[in-house]
């Protein structure tokens, strides 16, 4: 038997013993620091090598072996528990969970994922891990995700602006099983490689455009109109867009101008520039609404009502708002979007258009499951509709 043990594991004229560097062999045909499959093929486990000295199994965590001898069953009806399968009496699997509790035994996820070729995780990547709007993503991303037994492992483009060209191969050295991107990224260049090899999903976004690569967002153009018809219903004229960056700026700015255009308004209607930031919120309205500032609008020509690109900047714009001494909304209307958790803060409670992200999370989740089905089906696009939540920022202009 140790013959053969000793073939299998490639060492041949080797001999058991207590020699030093000889293996030592043991049933079913482990030896000491090396890397077991369990029989049934679900279940592979790393063992640690003890140190010198030590007494045997001290320092070692519980196996499944240890499992099996504990629950008085087999190594492969432990796999079959392990894997949820229904092939198990309520008896047996009870023991093998009451051992698994006693002994406090936890499967190698790395290990396992080698036996099924799938690590069960999804990459995720976002732009800003600042934006408040990723964390109602994120919840309606994760609920579906989980619920399907995946995991998220998350990065910030932020925090490495190479983000474009790097993710990709990291996700890949991960074994990842799908990507989500969410959000604007500001370097899309190694997307279409990663997606080229791996199951792939955009959230909140509408760009880029790939083969297989879906893509889940607001109707953006849309919940700008909304914007811009609330502030114009209330009997506002000069209204001002502090407006964001990439794709979705463009529409929300897009969606903006059509309404005011509708409305004979685009001779009195702004648009300031701005970076989707707090700092850049408040920038953007100091130079709207301070003629010394600005662009030399007099008094009688600042604008009574401003639509920020999201609730970020309209936050910004509310505290040059309060600096400039005008009162939110008696002296200025002030619509945000996204509604994040800013909005509904009591002491800001900003009008913002919604956009469903929670919504948008799980349709990007249900995508994917999809994707990692059939990953040859064409690319789909789908828009959530959006919602104008109306709170206290808003009301008609002063009369002169």
């Amino acid at each position: 038997m140790e013959r053969s043990n000793q073939r299998a594991h490639g060492r041949p004229g080797e001999r058991s013993g207590g020699g030093a560097g000889e293996w030592s062999v043991g049933k079913a045909g482990e030896k000491a620091g090396g890397t077991v499959e369990d029989a049934a093929g679900g279940t592979a486990e790393e063992r640690p090598v003890a140190r010198p000295g030590a007494r045997p199994g001290a320092d070692r965590p519980p196996t499944i072996r240890g499992v099996a001898e504990r629950a008085g069953v087999s190594k492969s009806l432990v796999s079959l528990v392990l894997q949820g399968s229904p092939r198990v009496s309520d008896a047996k699997r009870q023991a093998v969970l009451e051992a698994i509790e006693e002994l406090g035994y936890r499967p190698n996820a790395a290990a396992r994922s080698l036996v099924a070729r799938r690590t069960h995780t999804v990459g995720v990547l976002l732009n800003d891990m600042r934006n408040p709007w990723f964390v109602e993503v994120l919840d309606g991303l994760n609920s579906l995700l989980q619920a399907h037994g995946l995991r998220m492992l998350m990065a910030d483009g932020r925090l490495d602006r190479r983000a474009g060209q790097d993710f990709a191969r990291t996700f890949q050295e991960l074994r990842v099983d799908g990507i989500v991107v969410v959000g604007t990224l500001p370097d899309t260049d190694g997307l279409a490689e990663v997606a080229a090899r791996l199951p792939t999903v955009i959230a909140g976004n509408h760009e880029p455009r790939l083969p297989r690569v879906d893509l889940v967002a607001n109707d953006d153009e849309r919940g700008a109109r909304l914007a811009a018809e609330h502030l114009i219903g209330l009997g506002h004229r000069r209204i001002a867009h502090i407006a964001g960056q990439g794709l979705v700026g463009e529409l929300r700015r897009r969606g903006f101008e059509s309404a005011v255009r509708a409305h004979g308004l685009t001779a009195s209607a702004v648009v300031e520039n701005g970076d989707g930031t707090e700092e850049g919120g408040y920038r953007a309205a100091v130079r709207l609404l301070n003629p010394s500032r600005g662009s030399g609008r007099p008094v009688a020509e600042r604008p009574t009502a401003v639509f920020a690109f999201n609730d970020i900047s309209g936050v910004g714009a509310l505290s040059a708002a309060q600096e400039l001494g005008l009162e939110v909304p008696a002296d200025l209307s002030l619509v945000g979007y996204d509604n994040t958790y800013l909005a509904r803060i009591r002491h800001l409670w900003l009008n913002s258009v919604n956009n469903a992200s929670h919504e948008v999370g799980r349709r990007a989740a249900r995508c994917l499951l999809h994707r990692m089905e059939r990953p040859d089906a064409p690319a789909g696009q789908q828009l959530v509709a959006p919602e104008l939540e109306i709170r206290g920022s808003t009301a008609p202009p002063r009369t002169v």
